[in-house]
């Protein structure tokens, strides 16, 4: 074997372990399958049941809740961003705000997160930080106010509007809002059965 076979043999070598990597990465940052099954999440996604009780551990909040409601913000997509407005019904415009990642966390209230935890490289875009975050919030939120660590319905609204809007009470003319909350608690209810049959079971990947 002459020496430009080998140097072929070699470069095609690498290459397939870069497009390897590079299709296994973007395999890995894909949204779920099935993002209304908790048990399917966990066994699909590895890592995500163990970082998903690490912050329920820490903040005291139900990791059903902390999933349902990254659902709701993002399906689960990592690099998620509120949709454009539309000048005159047609033109995309700007975004109506600076939401972006699993938790679809604002700027300024993620600047907050990271000061206040030491998390300057935290990642919108990674899960065990989105999920962090949500419980962080969601743990503020449950202190500040009277609602409950596992009313999932009222946390949403919470997370949605901020604590101010929250005890302002103008959220309750709010349909759309209304909606989505009883779209997170009752997804919760959801997984908090799926997890009850599968939460020691195979399905789920550590």
């Amino acid at each position: 074997m002459n020496f430009k076979v080998r140097l072929l043999l070699v470069i095609t070598g690498i290459l397939s372990i870069f497009v390897l990597y590079f299709v296994s990465g973007c395999m890995s940052l894909a949204p779920p399958s099935n993002t209304e099954n908790l048990c399917l999440i966990f066994a699909e996604k590895r890592g995500w049941y163990r970082q998903a009780k690490r912050a329920e551990d820490r903040w005291d909040i139900p990791k059903t809740v902390l999933m349902s409601i990254i659902n709701q913000e993002s399906s689960f997509v990592h690099n998620a961003l509120p949709p454009r407005t539309k000048i005159l019904g047609l033109i995309p415009w700007k975004r109506p705000s600076t939401a972006y990642g699993y938790a679809q966390a604002l700027d300024i209230t993620w600047n907050d997160y990271q000061a206040r935890n030491n998390k300057k490289h935290a990642r919108r875009t990674r899960f065990k930080d989105a999920i962090d975050f949500v419980g962080w919030y969601l743990d503020m939120a449950a202190r500040a106010t009277e609602v409950s660590r596992d009313d999932a319905k009222n946390l949403y609204v919470i997370y949605h509007e901020g604590i101010t809007g929250f005890e302002s009470n103008d959220w309750k003319k709010k349909r759309f809002l209304l909606v989505a909350a009883t779209k997170v608690e009752n997804r919760v209810k959801t997984y908090e059965s799926q997890l009850a049959n599968c939460d020691h079971g195979p399905a789920r990947r550590r």
